[in-house]
């Protein structure tokens, strides 16, 4: 079964983060909610998200991780040297490194686009050091998967499970949640 890590930082942008619990949970992948610093979690709504543990204290194995975007959220996550460290290890042994709206500068900063055609957030672009921006609601460069906001956060969680369950298990996904691209 595959699995991923989806790190929470408080700031966190509720819809991204939830939404990609919710998609990848229903394509019974294993999916586990790391607090960045608590296991309680405001997001930039104040909506209070109880994670499942603290990113320190998890040791699993995972396919993916996955970074809602959000500010402070995202500013929290780029604070983080055990998260830069963990995406940099994650990016050489080609798992999936995915983020969402301003998350995007998380995987800059871990030094993970170079070379690499990504999106983010309208205004972020300008910390998207060394990739190629396109101005497309989701971005896949081989392992890396990025997309721009809260509004493109279905595509982007249907795109994970692309990515790691196949295209079949998406596209039952995406059926049995009405979801069409045209819409």
């Amino acid at each position: 079964m595959p699995s991923a890590i989806i790190i929470l930082a408080d700031g966190f942008e509720e819809i991204e983060a939830i939404t990609c619990i919710d998609i990848l949970r229903r394509a019974e992948m294993d999916v586990a909610v790391l607090g960045l610093n608590e296991v309680e979690v405001r997001g930039s709504r104040n909506i209070m998200v109880k994670a499942d543990l603290l990113f320190d204290d998890y040791n699993g194995q995972f396919d993916a991780v996955v970074l809602p975007g959000g500010i402070p959220g995202t500013n929290n996550l780029a604070q983080s040297q055990g998260l830069l460290t963990l995406i940099k290890e994650a990016n050489q042994i080609g798992k999936i490194c995915a983020a969402i709206c301003a998350a995007p500068t998380v995987l800059a900063k871990a030094g993970i686009l170079t070379g690499k055609k990504a999106t983010c957030y309208p205004g972020h672009e300008g910390r998207l050091s060394g990739a190629q921006i396109v101005n497309e609601p989701v971005v896949t460069d081989g392992n890396i998967i990025t997309s721009r906001a809260v509004g493109t956060t279905i595509p982007f969680a249907l795109k994970l499970v692309e990515a790691l369950a196949g295209e079949e298990i998406a596209k039952k996904i995406s059926s049995a949640i009405l979801y069409s691209s045209s819409q």
